[in-house]
């Protein structure tokens, strides 16, 4: 994760200083350091855990062995649910330096855009609220390269900003970054990924300390729950967390750094949503990373992989694995020369949304089975360049009807191959957004 050099926006009205972030974070504070330090004097990168939760690794893979995994024996019924609306992002300007948050139907039609970011911001990494009714996703200044967590309605109404963690002014308040929201299975939480620190310039401007937080969906009651970068400052990223549908683990991914062990690679992890249990799910050498998705039944986990550090590059997949770390499956083609992106499971359990872009063409959405089988496009609007699709229950909006853009309208094609309108990869922006390393899917 890595930011330019220009300041952060100014503190609004709605930041939260560290002695207001919420008693779960000062009650954590307290415990996890045994000690009785008043609020705001312990920054929030000395919050250990009372024993380091060591990094498993997988049997018969060296270097990686799994210890207490997550059975998908015990995984979840199966559930029947509503299919409704898909939610993406997708860039507004021609220059790419705003996108905004889209809804479409399930078949892709009735594509309408639901936030209205200002000049030069990025709404990204939508997610839905279990009951369908409003989207948590994140927002970028792309001359700053600082996120913050935003709520909007289904409709595209309320849009506000959740109130920040800190407002400046201490050590664990410096350049920091809230991104990737994800909504816990009863909506009570949100988990998201947490960056602050110094910026070391010799390195790309990593910054310091990446990790996963909880808060209630208004932000309150924050708690930090990893510790990856704890004692590893300028390791790595820790972003894009998912819920299990039984609200017990997250899966989320680990993007390390030129410094980190290993260095500039990805990998997979879970952890419980008590923050214990720590474990690799991934092997580094697959390169898996951005957010997963678990099945309904919590028996299955998507995630993509990807080949190089270089945005946009061909090459990766889509993948499954169980929860316990076995059966490892690519669902795309491989070896390829399409960039594949995000996936993510339909409420039913029954169909998958992914982006997918050939090579020198734009990004649009596409479904599939969970075995990788009848691959349909959805949408043909590869300019806008879709991107980290989540699929909610929200019925169909009566103005997705009337706003449907003509260019919208689903292909017959269903071809995994088959190209979208040719366009450019887009730009990079003015300043790579701090919280991610590369790739944008």
């Amino acid at each position: 994760m890595t930011r330019n050099n220009r300041p952060g926006p100014p503190p609004t009205s709605k930041a939260r200083t560290r002695a207001s972030a919420g008693a779960g974070l000062l009650l954590v504070a307290a415990l996890l350091t045994g000690c009785g330090a008043e609020p705001g004097d312990i920054p929030l990168s000395e919050i250990r855990p009372e024993s380091p939760t060591a990094t498993p690794t997988f049997p018969g893979m060296p270097g990686i062995s799994l210890t207490d995994p997550v059975s998908a024996a015990t995984a979840a019924p199966a559930v029947t649910a509503h299919n409704g609306q898909i939610v993406s992002r997708a860039f507004v300007d021609a220059a790419r330096t705003s996108s905004a948050i889209v809804a479409l139907a399930p078949d892709g039609s009735g594509e309408r855009q639901v936030t209205q970011p200002p000049e030069h911001f990025l709404d990204d990494r939508p997610d839905w609220s279990p009951d369908g009714t409003t989207i948590a996703f994140d927002r970028t200044d792309s001359q700053t390269g600082a996120a913050r967590l935003w709520t909007v309605a289904s409709t595209g109404e309320t849009a506000h900003e959740i109130g920040r963690l800190c407002d400046g002014g201490t050590a664990d308040c410096a350049n920091e970054d809230e991104r990737s929201p994800s909504y816990s299975p009863d909506g009570k939480q949100l988990a998201f990924s947490r960056s602050w620190g110094a910026l070391d310039p010799a390195a790309n401007n990593q910054i310091q300390y990446s990790d996963l937080y909880l808060m209630r969906p208004d932000g309150t009651d924050v708690q930090r729950l990893t510790f990856l970068t704890n004692d590893k400052p300028y390791s790595g990223t820790v972003s894009n967390p998912s819920w299990s549908p039984d609200g017990k683990h997250l899966a989320f991914e680990y993007h390390t750094s030129a410094s980190g062990q290993p260095a500039n690679s990805r990998a997979i992890y879970v952890v419980d949503a008590n923050g214990t249990n720590l474990r690799q799910l991934t092997p580094w050498g697959l390169r898996a990373g951005e957010r997963t998705s678990w099945s309904p039944d919590g028996g299955q986990i998507l995630f993509t992989t990807y080949p190089t550090d270089v945005d946009y590059a061909p090459g990766g997949g889509i993948y499954s694995v169980h929860p316990d770390g076995t059966a490892i499956i690519a669902l795309t083609p491989a070896p390829s020369d399409t960039y594949y992106g995000t996936a993510a499971f339909a409420p039913d359990g029954k169909s998958v949304v992914f982006v997918q872009a050939p090579t020198g063409a734009g990004a649009d959405l596409y479904t599939m089975h969970p075995d990788g089988t009848a691959v349909a496009r959805l949408t043909n609007i590869g300019e806008k360049w879709l991107s980290r699709p989540a699929w909610g229950t929200a019925p169909v909006a009566v103005q997705a009807v009337t706003q449907a853009s003509p260019s919208a309208a689903p292909t017959d094609d269903a071809s995994p191959s088959a190209s979208p309108s040719p366009t450019a990869a887009p730009a990079q922006a003015a300043a790579q957004p701090q919280g991610q390393a590369g790739s944008d899917n």
